[in-house]
């Protein structure tokens, strides 16, 4: 197709063009000439306004991301204070990251319940069926706790939170859990226990005020440790799991944000909590479906055949903990991200003190559920779990008065209870 300058220059229509020698030809150089000026006009305008599209473009774009997102908006905003107001004489105002999680539903409840201002964030990942998250929503939403849904890695939105409410206290539950899963997908754990960890940190010691921070580690952190019981004192620099390495990372991550912006900080590890609203990954959780279901289950043992312990812990005597921790914190005493004197830094063991073997777990279960289990023993692979774990939980009951009450047969009692009522079962067989 001709051009504009080639329609100037050469007209479609025969025998309309003449030579003209000196005056007609600097007419056609003169028009030639205003007709490149007119293009170059023409082609800025189509760049600028090309440009303009985009820029609206990547305005309508960025729009639509920011109200489409889950957070945001005047409406949001009312939600998340009502939620944090505080309903009792010295009450705190409290942040819980992974607040659909098992303990951190449990947490938030009893915080709510004693009249404690609490928000609540998760991301409601596939980790395990995302539907019974949403149904520990569903219960928080009834008690008036309000979940925020994204990811602790989002700064903007954990600037717009803080924003929001001047949040007394953080309650950091989010976590990617699981031993075993680190060796199917381990970058998980890097972004959510190091990466999220840091980015909630960060967030933290800019606020004003400043929150005391109380967060979830892990009784992982001992590893191939034999000392019994594991003690806060004892040595925790060989994990046997990128989870236990991430956990560890993050008691050093923590006491570095403590020591340079003076952050309060408590950690706490956790010994194999159990309990209703539980995590489907768990051994009770998993075996407890197979039994019902007449499915196998597996059993590991440790070396020569010898039966694999665990310290198993109630969430109710794990959130008497975790309340404790939060009502013992100590104040931060950094202002602006400067640290103005020391703040408390403290780690404490979460458990029962008395570990039980898997089998007898097992027979506590078929008990409850009046069915056999058919069982399969293996070897235990090497995968990242320990033979045993056992607390030692002197230094916790000394600080803040914490005292487990529930055994094990009381408490898998409880947990069979809310799972049969849960999953729809009437007399061991499902509910149609």
């Amino acid at each position: 197709m001709p051009s504009a300058l080639e329609d100037e220059l050469f007209p479609s229509t025969p025998g309309k063009f003449k030579i003209e020698r000196s005056h007609g030809m600097n007419r056609q150089f003169h028009r030639c000439f205003a007709s490149t000026s007119t293009m170059f006009l023409w082609a800025l305008f189509l760049i600028a306004l090309t440009a303009s599209y985009l820029s609206f473009q990547s305005f309508v774009d960025s729009g639509s991301r920011y109200f489409s997102a889950s957070w945001g908006g005047i409406q949001w905003e009312k939600q998340v204070r009502n939620s944090a107001q505080i309903h009792r004489s010295g009450g705190m105002s409290v942040l819980v990251t992974g607040a659909a999680g098992f303990v951190g539903t449990h947490v938030s409840l009893a915080l709510k319940k004693r009249g404690d201002g609490v928000v609540g964030i998760d991301n409601f990942n596939s980790y395990y069926d995302p539907s019974l998250k949403k149904a520990r929503r569903s219960l928080l939403k009834s008690h008036g706790v309000f979940i925020v849904e994204g990811d602790i890695n989002d700064n903007r939105l954990l600037d717009k939170l803080f924003d929001t409410v001047a949040f007394t206290h953080v309650m950091h539950l989010a976590a990617q859990a699981g031993v075993r899963y680190a060796m199917e997908n381990p970058h998980s754990y890097v972004h959510s226990n190091i990466a999220g960890l840091i980015t909630l940190l960060e967030v933290c010691k800019t606020a004003n005020p400043q929150p005391s921070i109380v967060w979830a580690s892990s009784s992982s952190v001992y590893g191939l440790n034999d000392n019994v019981p594991f003690s806060e004192s004892d040595r925790t620099d060989q994990p046997a799991s990128l989870y236990a390495a991430t956990k560890k990372a993050g008691e050093e991550i923590t006491h570095t944000y403590n020591h340079i912006y003076g952050l309060s900080v408590t950690g706490l590890r956790f010994f194999t909590v159990y309990g209703p609203w539980g995590r489907p990954d768990m051994a009770y959780f998993s075996f407890t479906r197979n039994i019902l279901q007449g499915k196998p289950i597996t059993i590991y043992r440790g070396k020569n055949r010898v039966d694999l312990a665990r310290d198993f812990t109630y969430i109710d005597d794990i959130v008497k903990g975790c309340l404790g921790s939060l009502d013992t914190s100590g104040k931060s005493t950094g202002s602006g991200g400067k640290k103005r004197g020391p703040a408390p830094y403290r780690i404490f063991n979460l458990g029962n003190t008395s570990p039980v073997t898997v089998p007898t777990l097992v027979s506590i279960l078929e008990r409850h559920l009046k069915m056999k289990a058919k069982k399969n023993f293996v070897d235990m692979p090497g995968n990242g779990d320990v033979p045993f774990t056992h607390a030692n939980i002197s230094l916790a009951r000394r600080e803040f008065g914490y005292k487990p009450t529930t055994d094990l047969q009381t408490g898998l009692k409880k947990f069979v209870r809310w799972y049969l009522s849960y999953y729809g079962y009437n007399h061991g067989k499902p509910v149609n």
